[in-house]
């Protein structure tokens, strides 16, 4: 069982950690063009476009669960119509944003706010990056798609291929071609084509024989895409409480000046790298959590909750001891800023709690979405994110912004207490 969980978990590790590269790669290129307006467009652009497909990455998880179901209970006709359904949603969901362009610009930059030189190459980013909509929304279904069948070396395979192109072309077109800021965006562009073009490719190879399964009668079957889109809105619902948490955690952040906001933003980073790690073994849950209660082993399923609460806890405590030993240093490693370097010395032990406390949650959301209980999900962190703002608001005059980190804290713990309690006969 173990050495199933780490097939799964370690491309999807790789993968997760080459994610940042195409949002690090444009910086970089932009760093690089002789003023800062640059660098604030290509962070202004990105930013919207990581929000709005944030809120949709429930293409992903909602195939990878009911795919991985399928694929356990022998049913090869309905893992070949999840493809489709996804692939649907996904491409009618790209339509509309394109339609929509122009008011989404409208209200993201006036949410956002910037100077008049940012806000005008920012524009003609997202006005080049809005058309890769389509081919973002398709490797969502793709890599859920992929995952549910046990196959997370071809995510990882796609999400390096994504990376190779956008350093490539970005490159060529700014510093070859002499473009500034469309010339980054224009890689990017290029870079999520080309990661949907070898999604495709990957699956004519490996999975074309289920061409013949394509049946399109059965395609827009009423019950099954009723419980398609009641899977996907308890995930998407989700993802908006994540999407409050976290936006709600900057913004405090950035009223309580600037160090703070930095410091905030640094040891964020912590949380950030353990959560690649830990996605990597939910992916595991998602894979094998729904194949084996697709086939209704609960044998095998329980092995693999064991199993995966052992590697949990064993990464948890890894990233302990390393936050503890290495943490402080980690943080002179993204900043030179003294000041901000001091002034972390406050908040960082609470970084330290953030592995034992987080990785139930992690887990439990793996282990959910694989087996399509996401009410349970949905339940879990909505309550949790009540208790989130409770806590901030309760504490912060007396606290601070250790307020803010203690309500951020309990925010993870409960997500995975509820959890635990939600779905403990399933788990047990």
């Amino acid at each position: 069982m173990h050495r199933k969980i780490l097939s799964i978990a370690l491309p999807s590790i790789v993968s997760n950690i080459t994610v940042p590269l195409l949002s690090l790669v444009d910086v970089s290129i932009a760093g690089h063009l002789g003023s800062p307006v640059y660098i604030g467009a290509v962070a202004v652009g990105g930013m919207i476009f990581n929000m709005a497909y944030w809120l949709f990455g429930f293409l992903r998880m909602g195939t990878s669960g009911m795919t991985s179901q399928a694929l356990g209970s022998r049913d090869l006709d309905e893992v070949t119509r999840l493809l489709l359904r996804s692939l649907g949603v996904a491409l009618l969901i790209a339509v509309g944003m394109l339609m929509l362009q122009y008011p989404i610009q409208h209200v993201a930059f006036r949410l956002i706010g910037s100077s008049d030189a940012v806000h005008e190459a920012a524009m003609r980013y997202f006005y080049i990056c809005i058309w890769g909509a389509p081919a973002v929304l398709s490797l969502y279904s793709f890599s859920g798609w992929f995952i549910g069948m046990q196959n997370s070396r071809f995510p990882m395979y796609i999400a390096i291929t994504q990376n190779v192109v956008n350093i490539a072309a970005s490159l060529s077109f700014v510093f070859l071609l002499g473009m500034k800021v469309e010339g980054i965006a224009l890689g990017t562009l290029l870079a999520q084509y080309a990661g949907t073009g070898m999604a495709v490719w990957l699956w004519m190879r490996h999975y074309g024989r289920l061409r013949r399964r394509w049946h399109w009668r059965d395609f827009a079957n009423r019950r099954a895409m009723t419980r398609f889109f009641a899977v996907n809105r308890d995930i998407f619902l989700r993802t908006l409480c994540l999407v409050a948490t976290t936006v709600f955690f900057t913004s405090t952040g950035a009223r309580q000046g600037d160090i703070i906001l930095a410091v905030n933003t640094l040891l964020m980073q912590l949380f950030t790298l353990f959560s690649y790690i830990m996605d990597g073994f939910a992916y595991a849950g998602e894979a094998l959590g729904g194949r084996y209660y697709g086939a209704g082993n609960r044998t095998a399923f329980r092995r693999m909750v064991r199993s995966l609460f052992l590697w949990g806890i064993a990464m948890a405590a890894a990233f302990t001891l390393l936050y503890v030993i290495g943490g402080q240093g980690f943080l002179g490693l993204l900043t030179d800023e003294a000041e901000v370097i001091v002034a972390s010395a406050d908040y960082h032990y609470w970084t330290l709690a953030i592995p034992l406390v987080s990785f139930t949650a992690f887990l439990l959301d793996g282990i959910f979405i694989g087996t399509t209980s996401t009410r349970w999900m949905l339940w879990a962190i909505a309550i949790a994110s009540a208790c989130f703002f409770l806590i901030y608001w309760l504490g912060f005059n007396r606290l601070g912004n250790h307020a803010l980190w203690l309500a951020f804290l309990v925010y993870l713990g409960m997500r995975g207490i509820m959890e635990a309690w939600l779905g403990r006969k399933l788990l047990w």
